[in-house]
């Protein structure tokens, strides 16, 4: 068999082998897959690379493109899991834009509910002091003290972990933030911490976030 045709064959593998690493595809759905790497799981949207250096080029629900230094292969669901996967349902949220426009939300923080504000100019989920003692939130950790910039200028900031931060069907865990002294922000800055791990997009004036 020639090499080109070996090739080909190895392009439609469900698995792949490197070096001494192995990979396999346990699940797939558009622009993500779920894959295993030397036995650890891992979450991978495309153009996001895993611990162990595996980036996911593409992915739909019938194959993944991955990428380990600097080949790239084409994979399918492993043959043992491939009958008992179900592909991950997408959840779907909706947030009007205001007469201000603002795309304003209701939803909750570790299980408190609260205002936000969709803010893709905010690098992580922010709030003030005052709504973080509101909802509970035990912040004060001079190891995770700082400064930080707004509008009334530079203000001391402490870095969080939220357990929980939901908005309607979505849910996401482990959510980094930030708590700024002070009243500002006076409502919950929904940031990127949070909006990088969904798909945003503005339809007529509503803004659509899916999971």
């Amino acid at each position: 068999m020639r090499f080109r045709d070996t090739l080909k064959v190895a392009l439609l593998l469900p698995g792949m082998v490197w070096g001494d690493g192995v990979i396999e595809v346990r699940g797939l759905f558009k622009n993500g897959a779920v894959l295993v790497v030397n036995g650890e799981q891992h979450l991978l949207r495309a153009g996001q690379t895993s611990p162990d250096g595996v980036r996911l080029i593409a992915a739909d629900t019938r194959k993944a493109v991955v990428e380990v230094n600097g080949q790239r292969r084409t994979l399918t669901l492993s043959k043992q899991i491939a009958s008992s996967f179900a592909p991950l349902q997408k959840r779907t949220t909706t947030v009007p834009r205001n007469a201000y426009n603002q795309y304003l939300v209701t939803g909750s923080i570790n299980g408190v509910n609260t205002e936000m504000l969709v803010d893709t100019g905010a690098s992580a989920v922010a709030m003030s002091s005052t709504t973080a003692e509101s909802l509970g939130i035990n912040y004060r950790n001079d190891k995770n003290k700082g400064m930080a910039r707004t509008a009334s200028g530079l203000v001391t900031s402490y870095r969080v972990q939220l357990d929980a931060v939901s908005v309607g069907e979505i849910t996401l865990r482990n959510v980094p933030a930030y708590v700024n002294d002070g009243a500002y922000p006076e409502v919950v800055l929904l940031g990127m911490s949070f909006l990088r791990h969904l798909e945003m997009r503005d339809r007529g004036g509503v803004m659509v976030l899916e999971q």
